[in-house]
């Protein structure tokens, strides 16, 4: 089918006229499949006439149909951004207006105006995305995918399968990879696939493929009063967005660990897990970041085709370096147990999150920390104080016990992980190595220490954390502590880069 022309829509978008804005100017946003025409405090969004091979917006009857798509379940999470969808009609007397009469000649969907500051790639880029927004940022995804609708029609292997073909069309159209590179990527992709066939399939059957936002990069959220917000899911493409909940996390995961945010990308998959019981998938993230990587790499190759000179070589830097983070992200990783043992206030918790990213597969290592682990067993967030009872000899064995065997299973799969906990009984720490013989991974104990007046100092001056631990509690901690045969001894009385430093130095993760 030919694809129309949009001369006399883009024509009619310009002109601040057509809006009933006075004299308000228009500026104009452009995309490899849409336009964006910002006028005063709306933006009205054009689907570009194009046919691709996982998009067709050929005619102005598609083209509607997708801007109500895009109204309807962009709703789900910015319902205050998507306002309505206007069609664009030719009149008896030729001229377009936004009316209900007339032959359809375009759409559009309006939608409120936000500070584009703070698009979280312009905050990624500012360093502005800190651990407690990446936190509600997390939190707020986990809330999504739980109430997404379940499709257990597709086959979870068959559904990768399906984005992995329209990746290898789309890379053999554009002329600006090596055709080695293709080659490789294309195969490695395939083996991946197939490694991990079964574990795609049982996640399928058992509801983790949901109708999710797709297009989950750091681009499409912002905030709107304060909070993270998800905007412009993929609409046009059921079978692209249907899709493993993993892998849609996975874009955001991917697009931290490409603009170096590496920490936070780490965070963000550990308080995604912290709400979500997905843990059996964090084999798949290496590959899923790949994946997208790859599919940013085509998207932005084909902008380049199109770009102007100057845009053009930027366009095909970005492009080729999607296409290199896709291939690095393949290479095989070692998994292995770190634990991180210290009184409270020797900054267990800080430590296990600069160390987590440098350690096992991408993006880094599941924490498994005692105090979150408490704070889920009874039904409350990490924040929420508990009561004393609930440190008790009996309910702390409950919490050892549960943080050894879910250090078991991850390290099982082939995964890292790092237990952040007291460790103050020679029991705990006997049995979190045990977890690491039984999975066949190696094991590194670390022991913090630090001058008790530090410590004191510490948690006297803590306010919001997840720990409980006041100067009471570190009290009987420094008269219960024991030497840790064979663990590590990190001084940790000063910075934490100096702190991070000589960890990483005697766990050799630099």
């Amino acid at each position: 089918m030919p694809v129309q022309d949009q001369a006399s829509t883009l024509a009619f978008l310009a002109d601040p006229a057509n809006y009933g804005e006075p004299a308000s100017p228009v500026a104009i946003i452009e995309t490899h499949i849409s336009v964006v025409f910002l006028v005063g405090r709306r933006a009205y969004k054009l689907k570009r006439a194009v046919c691709l091979p996982y998009v067709d917006f050929s005619t102005a009857q598609r083209r509607l149909a997708a801007c109500e798509k895009e109204l309807e379940l962009n709703r789900r999470t910015a319902a205050a951004l998507y306002i309505a969808v206007h069609a664009i009609r030719r009149g008896a007397d030729g001229r377009l207006a936004f009316a209900d009469q007339g032959e359809l000649v375009d759409a559009v969907v309006e939608m409120a105006r936000f500070d584009e500051e703070t698009l979280f790639d312009r905050m990624a880029a500012r360093g502005q995305l800190t651990p407690a927004l990446a936190t509600e940022l997390a939190r707020g995804i986990a809330r999504f995918h739980a109430g997404a609708d379940i499709d257990h029609r597709r086959r979870g292997a068959a559904n990768i399968m399906s984005v992995l073909d329209i990746n290898e069309q789309s890379l053999a159209a554009t002329r600006i990879f090596a055709p080695d590179d293709v080659a490789r990527l294309n195969a490695a992709l395939r083996a991946a696939l197939r490694r991990h066939e079964a574990l795609l399939d049982a996640r399928a059957q058992a509801g983790k493929v949901r109708r999710c936002h797709g297009d989950l990069h750091l681009g499409n959220i912002c905030l709107v009063n304060g909070a993270p917000t998800l905007f412009d899911c993929l609409e046009f493409n059921d079978a692209l967005a249907t899709i493993d909940v993993l892998y849609d996390l996975a874009f955001l995961v991917m697009d931290l660990w490409r603009c170096g945010r590496e920490s936070i990308a780490n965070l963000v998959l550990n308080r995604y897990l912290d709400e979500r019981d997905e843990a059996d998938g964090l084999p798949l993230m290496p590959f899923f970041m790949s994946l997208r990587a790859a599919v940013r790499a085509h998207v932005v190759a084909a902008r380049a085709e199109t770009a102007g000179e100057g845009d053009r070589a930027a366009s095909i830097r970005e492009a080729r370096a999607f296409m290199g983070l896709a291939l690095r992200l393949l290479e095989p990783a070692p998994a292995r147990l770190v634990a991180i043992a210290g009184l409270s206030g020797t900054g267990k918790s800080t430590l296990a999150a600069a160390l987590a990213c440098r350690i096992g597969p991408a993006p880094g290592a599941r924490i498994l920390a005692s105090d979150r682990i408490r704070k889920r067993i009874h039904g409350v967030s990490a924040e929420t104080s508990l009561p004393q009872d609930a440190y008790a000899a009996q309910a702390s064995e409950q919490v050892y016990a549960i943080l050894a065997r879910e250090a078991r299973a991850i390290l099982a799969t082939g995964h890292a992980v790092i237990a952040d906990a007291v460790f103050l009984r020679p029991e705990d720490r006997e049995r979190i190595e045990q977890s690491a013989l039984d999975a066949g991974v190696p094991f590194a104990g670390l022991r913090l220490e630090a001058s008790p007046a530090e410590l004191f100092t510490r948690v006297e001056a803590r306010r919001g954390d997840i720990s409980d631990a006041n100067a009471d509690v570190l009290r009987l901690q420094l008269a219960r502590r024991q030497e840790s045969d064979g663990w590590t001894r990190i001084q940790a009385d000063d910075g934490i880069a100096a702190v991070v430093a000589r960890a990483s130095a005697a766990l050799r993760c630099d």
